[in-house]
């Protein structure tokens, strides 16, 4: 299995970091456990990677960026500034692995964590960098934690 040759990215670091998602979930896919590979790019050059875990009861499911967010801050406290996730296809399904974006919830936590990171998104032509923000415009601003506590 082959990552579909039309999503690449004409970014350098969105192209490595869909190759490092792809990387993990190539060599990790089980069928309804892991389906999804994430890639998150430090500031200094770090890539953490993370892994899609399934779960019987849905809401104990954890996404790969959000995987891939733990790896990093358990690694360094540098500022995250890319994410790119890639979804292996099924045995059912006759498509090539694709780039996808991430869910809801993702954006709200990537953005909570590092509020100016971009991500490599799907594209006619390929992937295709752009804000985070730009895919959660009105995004959710409480009052639990100091401006001060979040880093970019």
């Amino acid at each position: 299995m082959t990552l579909n040759a039309a999503l690449t990215c004409d970014d350098g670091q969105g192209s490595q970091l869909i190759s490092a998602a792809w990387k993990l979930i190539a060599a990790r896919y089980i069928v309804e456990r892991h389906q999804i590979g994430a890639a998150v790019l430090d500031r200094d050059g770090g890539v953490h990677v993370g892994l899609h875990l399934d779960a019987m009861v849905g809401r104990a499911a954890v996404c790969a960026e959000a995987v891939a967010l733990g790896v990093a801050r358990m690694a360094t406290n540098a500022p995250l500034v890319m994410v790119a996730a890639v979804r292996h296809p099924k045995p059912s399904e006759t498509a090539p692995a694709r780039l996808v974006p991430p869910c809801g919830l993702c954006r709200e936590l990537l953005l909570d964590h590092a509020p100016d990171m971009t991500v490599v998104v799907p594209g006619p032509r390929g992937g295709s960098v752009m804000p985070l923000a730009h895919l959660l415009p009105h995004k959710y601003v409480g009052s639990k934690w100091a401006s001060s506590h979040v880093r970019s």
